[in-house]
């Protein structure tokens, strides 16, 4: 399975549906001691989310599994807020940022990398 998107993922996660924040879901398997490399990987993005506004909501590892598929056995979950699609897209491309990439892909076995649209206030307001 596919770790890091291609140029392709991008194009469509550009042309889907632009304008606004984006949240970013981060689903992770580790490989057999792969946690050590992501988190370095995670220390070293940091500056990449702050020069962009960019918020990590939620980093954590996952625990009892209550309704999912054997196939669910993810390890961890991430999730940020960029300003917008063209923000994470920068990041990204930007030499620097690919110069630290391979840590993130060095620590996956597995992963979920997908963009998720929030919904309007209203709908919101009606789950409380």
């Amino acid at each position: 399975m596919a770790v890091d998107p291609t140029g392709q993922d991008l194009k469509h996660f550009l042309a889907d549906v632009p304008g606004g924040p984006v949240v970013m879901l981060n689903l992770l398997l580790f490989k057999e001691g792969g946690r050590k490399s992501y988190e370095e990987y995670a220390h070293r993005i940091a500056p990449f989310l702050e020069k962009l506004s960019a918020e990590v909501l939620f980093v954590g590892d996952l625990s009892t599994v209550l309704v999912a598929p054997d196939t669910h056995r993810w390890d961890a979950m991430l999730v940020i807020r960029y300003p917008s699609r063209q923000s994470f897209s920068s990041m990204v491309a930007d030499p620097n940022y690919q110069e630290i990439t391979h840590l993130r892909t060095e620590a996956l076995e597995e992963a979920v990398l997908q963009a998720t649209i929030p919904w309007p206030e209203p709908a919101v307001e009606e789950l409380t």
